[in-house]
């Protein structure tokens, strides 16, 4: 079968390409309906990856978190028109130690394969949940929620037991959804979110604290961390993280940088930390995501991240919703209508 498919040729430019479409009785054609725009896609969209990098992966289909309904299931198990959530993570062995996310040869949408910007999505039949009583818009961040769980997942498996008070260090969307989700896992827990924004910060209702990283005093502490800053400044907050965490404290790392981040190794080993790196997410997180999403109190605070909305009905509108969203505190979400 032949697909549309959109794809970044060179950054901020876009082409539709026809491309031919295997099918077997473990694929499931899925139409798209909505998605969200990542910052990595967004990087992809700016050039602000290596040009080795762009060389080797362009051309490119972007956006790894979206939603659709079926068009076709070879072996009826799904309904036509059943909405589902679409994981951008397609493992390709089994392991039974390594996450499906962390295997060197899985393939990632947007990354390592074509993401969701296309007419039709060839999906495996595992690589698709269905969406249950979550809103369409609020299902395009099922796949954030998903890295989310996957983070506070590993740290719950890692940690140690005090758990009196967990920093959140972020006022972004990662950090929104997972100082939420630790807020939700761990009711009896402080969760305390810090950022360099009052006003994103406002948005964090249901923490327990809230608090500016440059007005943190020396006698502030955290048992735990969660990193969700990235880039540049995520060195700033590992830094500050050092300094506040507790001895033998457990520091989750979600913040994706492109360049090489520098770490107070001694102040490391002199606490005994223990430094989790977090990346993606795999079947069973996007499991959990849309089990605790279905609750409404859940999606109205989920909902309150999306900062804007756009229809896409020609590639002019795809460029537009990426220039938007670098503006938008949040997410931006594309009612995708190709």
């Amino acid at each position: 079968m032949i697909n549309e498919v959109v794809k970044l040729i060179t950054p901020k430019r876009l082409e539709v390409f026809f491309e031919e479409e295997k099918m077997d009785t473990d694929t499931v054609v899925v139409k798209p309906t909505y998605m969200s725009i990542c910052a990595a896609d967004q990087r992809y969209y700016q050039g602000q990856r290596q040009k080795k990098i762009l060389d080797k992966k362009l051309p490119l289909a972007l956006i790894h978190e979206a939603i659709g309904h079926v068009i076709y299931d070879p072996e009826n198990k799904m309904d036509k028109g059943e909405r589902v959530v679409m994981i951008p993570n397609t493992p390709m062995t089994d392991d039974e130690v390594i996450k499906e996310n962390y295997r060197r040869n899985s393939l990632f949408r947007s990354s390592s394969a074509n993401g969701f910007m296309q007419n039709a999505i060839y999906m495996r039949r595992d690589r698709v949940i269905p969406l249950k009583e979550i809103d369409d818009e609020v299902g395009t961040l099922m796949e954030l929620a998903s890295v989310s769980i996957n983070a506070i997942d590993s740290f719950d498996k890692e940690s140690h037991s005090r758990r009196d008070v967990i920093g959140v260090w972020g006022c972004g969307s990662v950090g929104y959804i997972t100082a939420l989700f630790l807020k939700l896992t761990f009711p009896n827990s402080k969760i305390v979110a810090l950022g360099t924004t009052k006003e994103k910060l406002n948005y964090f209702s249901f923490a327990d604290e809230l608090k500016i990283i440059s007005e943190v005093d020396e006698d502030f502490k955290v048992d735990h961390a969660f990193e969700c800053v990235g880039g540049k400044k995520s060195e700033e907050a590992i830094a500050q993280i050092i300094d506040c965490i507790q001895p033998q404290g457990t520091i989750a790392l979600m913040g994706v940088s492109e360049e090489a981040v520098p770490i107070n190794t001694r102040m490391v080993l002199e606490k005994g930390l223990n430094l989790i790196g977090n990346s993606r997410s795999g079947y069973d997180d996007f499991v959990k995501a849309v089990e605790i999403s279905q609750n409404s109190h859940v999606q109205e605070y989920l909902n309150n991240i999306i900062s804007e909305r756009i229809n896409i009905d020609d590639i002019n509108d795809i460029h537009t919703a990426f220039e938007h969203d670098l503006n938008n505190d949040f997410k931006t979400v594309m009612k995708w209508n190709l």
